[in-house]
């Protein structure tokens, strides 16, 4: 028998506004749930404005879990989707 230890895969996109950049930071704080993790941000300033625009993505990192089965095919199988495979092991 076979453990495999998988991960979520999903991430989504964010928007963020902000006249400073400790605003749109804050503003992307606000948008990220609990379990979810900020991963990186691009800001511009468009043309004309005092205002920043940025957009950022989150992803779900911190929940794992473990799934058995008989083999490594299986056990590729058994990963829903959206999650990726991290490790395998021996029962």
């Amino acid at each position: 028998m076979l453990i495999g230890v998988i991960r979520p895969t999903e991430s989504r996109d964010l928007t963020a506004e902000g006249e400073t950049l400790e605003a749109i930071h804050d503003a992307f704080m606000a948008q990220v749930p609990e379990g979810w993790q900020f991963t990186h941000s691009s800001v511009a300033m468009p043309k004309g404005s005092k205002a920043l625009t940025a957009t950022g993505r989150m992803a779900r990192w911190g929940e794992t879990r473990e799934i058995e089965a008989p083999d490594l095919d299986a056990l590729h199988t058994a990963v829903p989707e959206g999650w990726s495979l991290m490790s395998v092991r021996r029962a």
